[in-house]
């Protein structure tokens, strides 16, 4: 079920979020601001009759509040609807009366509540307006800045709450009977967070002339003369087998007489050799 503590808006993209889908009455979005014509028409910011109350917290900025001008009647308001409320004005809420100068703490019934409680408005110290139901209570609460509370109500939660579960509808409206038109303005719902969104040109001006030096490269080639001069001897390794056959063949020849004197052999004895008798 669409709990209202997780509807959050903070107006900042100037177009009326889908979650706003009943808006009426020529409510506009600007500057950072939901923006409520308050005129002798009726006009509010409003979402589906699809959300809850029970067990849910909400809180919004009333950042601008219309003028009494010659009204009897100048209020802005933040309401949430009964699914009924055409016909039997079941609403609980805030009004901040322009005309008393008046914050109205209110759950009404036919557009009505005999026990309201007021206080005088500031719009300092009530820029925030707070409604939650817990524990079996609703209670309304004020705060400067959305932070530091102060209670300012509490009631027995009315039984439509429980019932009205998925049924209900968030409204922040605004109305006069007669004087100057002007506006509600509302801001900052369920978030602190105001981050602005701007679409804007701009003619830019430097102060200072900014120069880039250029790095350079040089790629260069070079003569490289060595110190030394290495010679490298070559390693000669051989192998080798062989099968070695040696052969020969020794004879002795002779011719002539088998016998041979040892004087015809010999021949002349040489000088200083002596001959003593024949060799046998």
């Amino acid at each position: 079920m669409p709990s209202l503590s997780t509807l959050v808006d903070n107006f900042n993209d100037g177009t009326i979020g889908a979650n706003w889908g009943n808006s009426y009455g020529g409510v506009t979005e600007s500057a950072g601001k939901a923006h409520v014509p308050c005129t002798t028409n009726y006009a509010g910011y409003q979402t589906a009759y699809s959300w809850t109350l029970a067990g849910a917290a909400f809180y919004v900025a009333v950042t601008t509040v219309p003028a009494a001008s010659t009204a009897t009647e100048a209020y802005a308001s933040v309401f949430v609807n009964a699914p009924d409320i055409a016909t039997s004005g079941v609403r609980i809420g805030f009004v901040i009366n322009a005309v008393t100068g008046l914050l109205k703490f209110s759950s009404e019934t036919g557009y009505f509540d005999a026990g309201a409680t007021t206080v005088t408005y500031s719009a300092v110290t009530h820029k925030f307006l707070r409604l939650r139901e817990t524990g079996g209570n609703v209670l309304w609460d004020t705060s400067p800045d959305g932070t530091t509370w102060t209670n300012r109500r509490t009631l027995a939660t009315p039984a439509w709450i429980a019932a009205a579960v998925d049924t209900c509808a968030l409204d922040l409206s605004a109305h006069r009977d007669a004087g100057t038109n002007d506006e509600a303005a509302y801001d900052l719902f369920n978030t602190l967070a105001d981050g602005a969104v701007f679409t804007a040109t701009a003619t830019l001006t430097a102060e200072s002339a900014l120069t880039a030096s250029a790095a350079a490269v040089t790629v260069v080639t070079a003569d490289l003369t060595a110190d030394s001069t290495l010679t490298a001897a070559a390693a000669l390794t051989a192998m080798a087998t062989a099968t070695l056959t040696a052969e020969s063949d020794l004879g002795a020849e002779t011719t002539g007489a088998a016998a041979t004197d040892i004087d015809t052999l010999v021949g002349t004895p040489r000088s200083g050799w002596a001959v003593s008798g024949p060799w046998r």
